[in-house]
């Protein structure tokens, strides 16, 4: 189960924000359970990662 501040740091990374330092544990956590993975210096959302965000109803791209 995730916790919500695992959820922010996925719309963080689905929305292209930076993000601080200390949350750098939680991205490797999300990264071992395949959320999140390496784009060169970049982080993106996989397939799975955007499914919770989907499903949370926190829609990326939305202006």
């Amino acid at each position: 189960m995730l916790t919500d501040a695992q959820i922010a740091t996925l719309c963080d990374i689905g929305q292209s924000i930076a993000f601080s330092d200390d949350r750098h544990g939680e991205l490797f956590e999300l990264i071992a359970d395949g959320y999140v993975e390496r784009d060169g210096d970049l982080f993106k959302l996989t397939a799975k990662g955007e499914a919770v965000v989907v499903d949370r109803g926190a829609g990326l791209n939305e202006a």
